[in-house]
């Protein structure tokens, strides 16, 4: 029985570590799915699920870390590695801005790649000047926690004087990739290159501190634990209570396909996360996360039927058109929406759906319209043409 504990969330009170182990050990999902739902609507009574029109941009491929749960990176000197040219990155921006509207800072892009040994911080300030300054409709989400870490490395410049450089070239929010899971353990056993867990949480609090927003992420169901998963839930909880600084949470199960840790028995049981621990993952985790106030649905690893049900489970985002996904899909993950999808998938569950930026602000509707009409066009093209 989970009385006690739901006693605790509709009383508005936060519920501990072993509150979270008893809710993970209940099998009754409706009954998760209540309690977080619940716990959505003291945040957003509104009957409004929002989304954001943009594009992801992988600019490299490169990466020397090799984690094994990746399928995206090349390795440096690899025939099949790249670096986009600026003027690619441009077009690919132009195309997403055709259909996004002319408000400024009302379409994202979403632009991360490897630890490419070749890139530096000038690059960076560089590309990021260059797309605030010809593109003012777009907001700059990028570059994992891990990039930023390795662009310190070889600017050989503190930590927060490298954020701060890029926050002033035009970066105007961090997403929370490179999380993965938030214990050195873990870490040590599928990447054990990356960042440890105190330079991840290191680089959102002082983005944070130089008032910058940034996101939260989980990977989960590879060779973690439970305790492993709340472990993670309980750093990003404490985090958010020194600095307020997240504007979202996202969770996604491991894509084990084309990866060296998806083929490792050793590591590996071969077992591919299900539905059931998808929403059980992201109930207990709005349950438990109280100070952070928006859930994206992915429905990019789970797809859109899930992410429909996502919605009664503490979900009240349901990401963004994601134009060009690759890392996911080099893992024979593929999952596409339209933007006209997304607002169907919302609207048949009795939601408005609604435009949003980077920072979880509504757009104004006259550019939401825009954006609805000309991907119209653009799918009634793309129809003609196939």
């Amino acid at each position: 029985m989970i009385t006690d504990i739901a006693d605790k969330v509709y009383a508005g009170q936060r519920i501990t570590i072993e509150d979270a182990r008893r809710l993970y050990a209940h099998h009754n999902l409706a009954e998760l799915g209540m309690l977080a739902h619940w716990a959505r609507l003291q945040k957003y009574p509104e009957q409004v699920v929002t989304y954001n029109v943009g594009r992801n941009i992988n600019y490299t491929n490169v990466c020397w870390v090799k984690c094994d749960f990746c399928a995206f990176y090349r390795a440096p000197g690899s025939d099949e590695g790249y670096v986009l040219p600026h003027e690619q990155i441009f077009a690919k921006i132009d195309e997403l801005v055709a259909f996004g509207g002319d408000e400024p800072k009302s379409c994202e892009i979403l632009m991360q790649g490897g630890l490419n040994p070749k890139l530096r911080l000038d690059y960076y300030e560089d590309l990021l000047s260059q797309i605030r300054d010809r593109f003012p409709q777009v907001q700059l989400h990028c570059l994992s926690a891990t990039e930023i870490i390795y662009i310190e490395h070889l600017s050989k410049l503190p930590l927060d004087e490298t954020i701060r450089r890029l926050h002033e070239a035009g970066l105007d929010s961090i997403p929370g990739a490179g999380a993965e899971i938030l214990t050195d353990e873990i870490r040590d056993i599928i990447g054990f290159r990356k960042d440890r867990t105190e330079e991840w949480l290191a680089v959102h609090r002082i983005a944070h501190e130089l008032g910058m927003h940034t996101t939260a992420t989980m990977m989960y169901g590879h060779v973690e634990t439970l305790e492993d998963r709340m472990e993670h839930l309980r750093l990003v909880r404490d985090m958010q209570d020194q600095t307020g600084g997240l504007t979202a949470f996202i969770a996604w199960n491991f894509q084990p396909d084309e990866t060296a840790l998806g083929a490792d028995r050793g590591r590996f049981d071969g077992r591919k996360g299900t539905g059931y621990d998808y929403l059980r993952t992201i109930a207990i985790a709005r349950i438990f996360l109280d100070n952070v106030p928006n859930f994206q649905a992915s429905w990019v690893t789970q797809g859109a039927k899930i992410a429909q049900v996502s919605l009664g489970y503490g979900v009240n985002d349901f990401g963004s058109t994601m134009i060009e996904e690759n890392v996911v899909a080099e893992a024979g993950t593929i999952h596409y929406l339209t933007l006209e999808e997304i607002r169907d998938a919302i609207s048949e569950l009795g939601y408005t759906p609604r435009q949003r930026n980077v920072f979880y602000e509504l757009v104004e509707e006259r550019w939401e319209q825009f954006a609805i009409d000309a991907n119209r066009q653009r799918a009634a093209a793309l129809s003609v043409l196939n």
